[in-house]
């Protein structure tokens, strides 16, 4: 079935396309995913630092330290994802976006994950992994559905990735049911999106970058996508791909600062201060900034310098929540008819996100004071998400606008 065909043919299998009835929020992707990502960054960082100061017992046999990362990484990330991809699918491939009923159940779907893994004392750890476990799945399906329907070969590479963090949620499920903690399901996970940034971020960064100074007669675009590009994000796969596998090897030290030159090259070719006067388009270059220093870090910790858990927050907080912040702010605003401008709220979440990334992983590097880190670093989280929240529910729930 393509694009081209009636819309009320394809309506008579799945709901498709943007729904004019029904609630606001479930007429597009990533109206639900980007709010429920938002409120359960502050409500699940919350809990967890109730839980690390001994207020609450979080997340019972589960332990709450599993918890605590499962939830970062296949909670709240994955529905910020999940809100970009059935977002740009439909732009990929010319096909109508999913919407109303199975929106709202795939929605649900990833509710009841998170219900569940709160809940293991009464269902099961078993049980809450199966549960949460359906998610990733699911929506790997939907999102090949459209790209093989779409015939966007192209971006096979992206459900690659999806694919990846679909197997590294069952791993580290896997390993808490056995009674452990799986460090490599982790650095998976991290890397899964890291790449998905290198990927996506090549398309969307210098693109916008381009747009808004192509607006005011300025030629000093940055350099379209070439072979160098290709390289470094190849060069980044191989870095991340011996991070995940041997974290302490010799290659991977090697891999990790010759990955970083590259990326930092290539940031530098996007001529990101041209777009200094536009916050909502410097923090995507700032966000990418955290990629090289990240995969810096990756070699400084193979050697021994850099504890893992530091290297692990630098990614995921720098390289992929802030760009993920970023993507939200500047989508919410794009689709719902609103100017592509970053507010001062916004901006202030901005800022609090890099300082978060920039202060957790100093809580290994300073253990006397890591207490204060942790505690300085969840506020930080949590006012940022908490900015975006007040000021994007109305637009994400209320407001029903055409897309630009």
């Amino acid at each position: 079935m393509t694009a081209s065909q009636p819309a009320a043919r394809v309506s008579r299998a799945v709901p498709r396309g943007l729904s004019r009835t029904g609630p606001v929020l479930f007429s597009y992707g990533f109206r639900p995913f980007f709010l429920g990502s938002g409120l359960w960054a502050i409500v699940a960082m919350a809990l967890w630092i109730a839980a690390i100061s001994g207020r609450i017992d979080l997340a019972g046999d589960y332990g709450a330290a599993n918890w605590h990362a499962h939830e970062m990484f296949f909670g709240f990330a994955s529905a910020v994802l999940a809100g970009f991809l059935l977002t740009a699918v439909p732009n990929w491939t010319g096909r109508l976006p999913v919407s109303g009923w199975p929106l709202g159940g795939l929605f649900a779907l990833w509710c009841a994950g998170r219900l569940a893994l709160l809940a293991t004392d009464g269902i099961g750890v078993v049980a809450a992994a199966v549960i949460d476990g359906l998610f990733l799945p699911v929506l790997l399906a939907i999102c090949t559905r459209e790209v093989v329907a779409g015939r966007k070969w192209k971006d096979l590479k992206v459900l690659g990735g999806l694919l990846a963090l679909s197997l590294a949620n069952g791993i580290f499920h896997v390993a808490v049911i056995d009674g452990g903690h799986d460090h490599m399901a982790l650095r998976l996970a991290v890397s899964a999106y890291i790449v998905l940034v290198m990927i996506v971020g090549g398309r969307i960064v210098p693109s916008f970058t381009r747009n808004w100074l192509n607006k005011f007669g300025r030629t000093d675009f940055p350099v379209p996508y070439n072979r160098y590009d290709t390289v470094a994000i190849l060069a980044g796969v191989a870095a991340l791909a011996a991070w995940a596998a041997a974290p302490d090897h010799p290659v991977t030290a090697m891999l990790g600062p010759a990955a970083a030159l590259l990326h930092a090259v290539r940031l530098y070719r996007w001529r990101g201060w041209t777009v200094a006067p536009e916050k909502l388009l410097l923090v995507l270059h700032v966000a990418y900034a955290f990629i090289p220093l990240g995969l810096a870090a990756i070699g400084v910790s193979a050697l021994g310098l850099l504890e893992e858990r530091s290297v692990l927050h630098l990614l995921s907080v720098g390289g992929v929540a802030c760009m993920m912040l970023a993507v939200m702010t500047r989508a919410s605003l794009g689709h719902t008819g609103h100017a592509l401008t970053a507010s001062r709220p916004t901006i202030a979440a901005y800022a609090a996100l890099i300082l978060c990334a920039l202060v957790r992983p100093l809580g290994e590097i300073l253990p006397d004071t890591s207490a204060t880190i942790y505690a300085v670093a969840g506020l930080l989280w949590i006012v940022a998400f908490g900015l975006f929240s007040f000021e994007f529910a109305p637009i994400l729930a209320r407001k029903r606008r055409t897309p630009l």
